[in-house]
């Protein structure tokens, strides 16, 4: 079977993780401006493609390319899966974007930060706003915030290449960005 072609939005793509993202899209759906889709249970290939074909300037939708390497990561932190499992989700991951049949967004919006739990805040505050800061955004989860945040997107540099996905595992919770800094140990 031949790779699926370059599935390359023209939008800005935003990917809206966190509480009440169903709500919060179709709040979103009455701005000409916003294509608001629910692709959370699509499959990834299927969700590239419909990014892809929209010609709004924004697509913010609830599909996470990062959701199983995120889950393992998750998982791993406390201790209900391995190594070799968070390792697997990454290749599978990789293999996906490599064939064009996923896209990483181009924003992340966490919204209500403060309900995220335990390690999944560390996931999503943590390790993936560790690699790109000004690309995952925490926003109250209101329509009101959410429209304002989208408004004002700050310009920043572009995600790394994937290939970061696989030292993830030494992204580790409550310590993870603290390396960068002066004075950490």
């Amino acid at each position: 079977m031949a790779p699926s072609p370059d599935p390359a939005p023209h939008s800005t793509v935003v990917a809206l993780v966190g509480a009440d993202s169903e709500e919060l899209l179709s709040g979103l759906s009455r701005f000409p401006a916003i294509a608001a889709l629910t692709l959370r249970a699509t499959d990834p290939a299927d969700a590239a493609r419909a990014v892809a074909a929209s010609s709004r300037p924004y697509v913010v939708h609830d599909a996470d390319p990062l959701e199983h390497v995120a889950a393992a990561w998750v998982e791993l932190y406390e201790e209900r899966a391995t190594l070799g499992t968070l390792e697997l989700e990454v290749d599978l991951l990789l293999g996906l974007f490599d064939a064009g049949d996923a896209v990483m967004p181009d924003y992340y919006l966490v919204a209500g930060p403060e309900s995220i739990e335990g390690t999944w805040r560390h996931w999503w505050l943590g390790a993936l706003a560790h690699r790109a800061p000004s690309r995952v955004l925490p926003v109250e989860a209101s329509d009101s915030a959410l429209r304002a945040r989208l408004r004002s997107l700050p310009a920043s540099r572009p995600w790394p290449e994937p290939e970061w996905l696989r030292r993830v595992q030494f992204d580790i919770p409550d310590r993870v960005g603290l390396r960068d800094e002066p004075g950490a140990a």
